[in-house]
């Protein structure tokens, strides 16, 4: 799980998870895991907005109700702790995603007919 945080392939912990800042590789480069079954959707995202969330106007709220600061102080302070937390956690809870999926064996949904 801690290679896999890093970017790692979730089964060797050695090839690369990511071809960019977000899109998965197709596969491992070390032991040629295919990634295409691995899809996070919307799931990192929403944990995300949930924790910088949480931060951000937990901490906005305290700073408004302790000092009552000027409307631009809480601009320079909340747009980039907003920006910091969403993109830094972005990636790490989309690789913990993939490290789930692959260690529970996910797979996409099927209907059975009778």
């Amino acid at each position: 799980m801690i290679k896999t945080l890093a970017g790692r392939c979730p089964r060797c912990g050695e090839g690369g998870l990511y071809a960019g800042y977000l899109k998965l590789a197709p596969g491992c480069t070390s032991c040629g895991l295919s990634y295409e079954k691995l899809d996070q959707g919307d799931g990192p995202a929403v944990f995300v907005i949930l924790i910088a969330g949480f931060l951000v106007c937990g901490l906005a709220l305290w700073v408004e109700v302790t000092w009552s600061p000027p409307y631009w102080v809480h601009l320079a302070l909340w747009v980039p702790l907003t920006l910091a937390l969403t993109l830094g956690l972005l990636r790490p809870l989309k690789s913990v995603m993939v490290a789930q999926q692959y260690r529970m064996r996910a797979e996409e949904g099927r209907l059975e007919e009778p």
